[in-house]
C-alpha cells in the first residue's frame, strides 16, 4: 500500500563532530516578541485581501500567553495571522482556512510516525536498499528505522489529501513555532495553486521532487523567521525541536537534502524572475537531486540510464514494488549519506572516515551553516550521471543485487570507485580477488560478498550472500 503524501518539516540537528549531536530547536530561526514594531491600528477590509486573514493583519500582535500553552481562540488568533504572513511574503490569497491540530510528540508518535500497511514487497525491497547503502544491516527493519527517525525528529506535517496541518508542539504545553506554521502553510498553497503531486517512484524522484516543494517552503519560512522581532512579533514558541531518541544519522543526512538543498535551488530562480519563475518549476519539475543541488544543471544535464540487464540465473527473482518504479535510485542525497555516515556511526570501534565531517559540512570554520548545512557534490559524488538498483530475492529469503551507476566522466567513476573500497574496508571487507570483496560474518551487520567493477563511466557493483553466488545474481558480461 503507498503510503498516504505528506510534507513534512523535519528538525535541524548541528552534527559537527563524529559523534555527539545536538539538537536545534528547528530548520529555521526565531526571535521571541511580544508587540508588533510599529504596527498601527487598521480596521479590518471590506473584502478579503492579501495581508488579512481571519481578523488579523499580519503584522497585529497578539495578546497571548504561551507559558501554559495556546487555548483554542490564541490557537486560532496566531493561525490566522501566520496565514496573513505567508500571504504576504508569497503573495498568494488563502481562500479558505486551514484546519491546524496541535500535537505531542508522544502523539505524534502514536498516530502518525508509522508508514502504514508496508507490502511484503516493499519492505524486501527497502531492506536490500538500505542495505546496499550500508545504513541498515540484515539484523535490523530499514521501515521500522525510518519510522523512528519521523518520530523522533518531524515538528510539522501538511496532507495534502485532507487539507489537514499538524504541528508537533515543541513543549508540553500544546505550542505553536510559527516558521513552523507558516512553513507547512506555504506547502497548502502549493497544493491548493499548483501542480504539486509530481511523481516520485525512486529515492532520488522524491529528494528532486521535495527539493523543489519543501525548498519553497524552507525559503520562505526563512524570510518568515527573519522577520520576527524586526517587521513584525513572533509569539515564543518554548524550547524543543526534535524529540531525541534513536535517530539514525545516515538516514538523517539522506532525508535532510530537500530542506538542505532545495532553499538554495529555489533561491537561484527568485533571484532571476521571482516568484513566478519559482512557480513555472511545477510545470517542469528537477528530473533528479543533482540538478537541485547544482542548479545549473536543471534541464542541461538529464540523467541517463545505465541499462543493468538480468543476468541472474533461476534461482534468484527480481522484487518489484507496486507504485513504484521497478529499481532502486539513489542519487546524490543517498551517495552522500553512505559515504558519510562512518563518520557519526559509533557502534564500530574504528577512527577512520571514508568523508571526515569537513568535507560534507558545509561550515564557516567554526559551526554549520545552518541553512545549507549539507554539502551533497563532494569530489566522490560530484559527477552522478544515473543509476539502477536492481533488488534480487531467493526462495529461502535471501536477497542480493545488482547496482550500475553512470557518471559524466571516467575519472568520476574511479573516483567514486576509490572511495566505495574505502567504504568496504571501514565495514570490515578484505579483497578477495581483483574487484571482489567479502565481508565476514560477525565483522559488521553487513557481511555478504561484492563485485566491484569499472567499465569507462559506469561502476557495476554486485552483492551476493557469498562470493560464489557472486555470478548467479548478475553473470559478468
Amino acid at each position: 500500500m503507498r503510503t498516504p503524501l505528506v510534507l513534512a518539516v523535519v528538525a535541524l540537528l548541528v552534527l559537527a563532530g563524529c559523534s555527539a549531536t545536538a539538537p536545534a530547536d528547528a530548520p529555521q530561526t526565531t526571535t521571541p516578541a511580544t508587540a508588533a514594531p510599529d504596527a498601527a491600528e487598521r480596521p479590518d477590509p471590506d473584502s478579503d485581501v492579501l495581508g488579512w486573514e481571519g481578523g488579523y493583519w499580519h503584522d497585529d500582535a497578539l495578546a497571548v500567553t504561551t507559558a501554559d500553552g495556546l487555548n483554542e481562540s490564541e490557537r486560532a488568533a496566531v493561525v490566522n495571522r501566520s496565514m496573513a504572513r505567508v500571504e504576504h511574503l508569497r503573495g498568494i490569497e488563502f481562500d479558505e482556512p486551514v484546519t491546524v491540530d496541535v500535537v505531542s510528540r508522544e502523539t505524534y508518535r502514536e498516530e502518525y510516525a508509522g508508514a502504514g500497511q508496508a507490502s511484503d514487497a516493499l519492505r524486501t525491497f527497502d531492506d536490500a536498499k538500505f542495505e546496499a547503502l550500508f545504513l541498515v544491516g540484515e539484523d535490523r527493519n530499514s521501515i521500522e528505522v525510518q519510522e523512528a527517525n519521523r518520530g523522533s525528529n518531524v515538528l510539522g506535517f501538511y496532507s495534502p489529501s485532507e487539507d489537514r496541518i499538524v504541528v508537533v508542539s515543541p513543549s508540553e504545553a500544546p505550542t505553536i513555532e510559527e516558521t513552523t506554521l507558516g512553513h507547512e502553510l506555504m506547502h497548502a498553497l502549493q497544493f491548493r495553486n499548483f501542480d504539486a503531486d509530481i511523481p516520485s517512484p525512486t529515492r532520488d524522484a522524491a529528494n528532486a521532487r521535495s527539493g523543489l516543494i519543501e525548498g519553497e517552503a524552507r525559503f520562505l519560512d526563512q524570510q518568515y523567521g527573519d522577520r520576527c522581532g524586526a517587521e513584525w512579533a513572533c509569539v515564543e514558541a518554548g524550547s524543543g525541536g526534535g524529540g531525541g531518541g534513536d535517530l539514525h544519522l545516515g538516514i538523517y543526512v539522506m532525508k535532510y537534502f530537500p530542506y538542505s538543498d532545495g532553499p538554495g535551488f529555489v533561491e537561484s530562480f527568485h533571484e532571476d524572475g521571482g516568484w513566478s519563475a519559482v512557480a513555472a518549476l511545477y510545470d517542469a519539475p528537477p528530473a533528479s537531486s543533482e540538478q537541485v543541488a547544482q542548479p545549473e544543471k536543471y534541464q542541461a544535464d538529464a540523467p541517463t540510464d545505465p541499462t543493468l540487464r538480468d543476468r541472474s540465473n533461476g534461482d534468484w527473482s527480481r522484487v518489484t514494488v507496486d507504485g513504484r518504479a521497478p529499481y532502486g535510485e539513489v542519487g546524490v542525497g543517498g551517495l552522500t549519506a553512505m559515504l558519510a555516515y562512518p563518520a557519526y556511526e559509533t557502534d564500530r570501534h574504528d577512527d577512520r572516515a571514508v568523508l571526515p565531517p569537513a568535507a560534507f559540512l558545509n561550515t564557516d570554520g567554526s559551526s554549520v551553516d545552518l541553512s545549507d548545512p549539507f554539502d551533497y557534490t563532494t569530489p566522490a559524488v560530484d559527477g552522478w550521471d544515473g543509476e539502477r538498483m536492481w533488488v534480487y530475492e531467493r526462495s529461502d529469503g535471501e536477497t542480493a543485487y545488482a547496482w550500475r551507476i553512470a557518471w559524466d566522466s571516467a575519472s568520476d567513476a574511479r573516483e567514486f570507485a576509490d572511495a566505495y573500497r574505502e567504504l568496504l574496508r571501514y565495514w570490515g571487507a578484505e579483497q578477495r580477488t581483483d574487484g571482489v570483496w567479502r565481508i565476514p560474518e560477525g565483522e559488521s551487520q553487513f557481511a555478504d560478498a561484492f563485485r566491484l567493477t569499472v567499465d569507462g563511466n559506469r561502476v557495476t557493483i554486485v552483492n551476493a550472500p557469498t562470493v560464489a553466488e557472486l555470478d548467479a545474481v548478475h553473470r559478468p558480461a
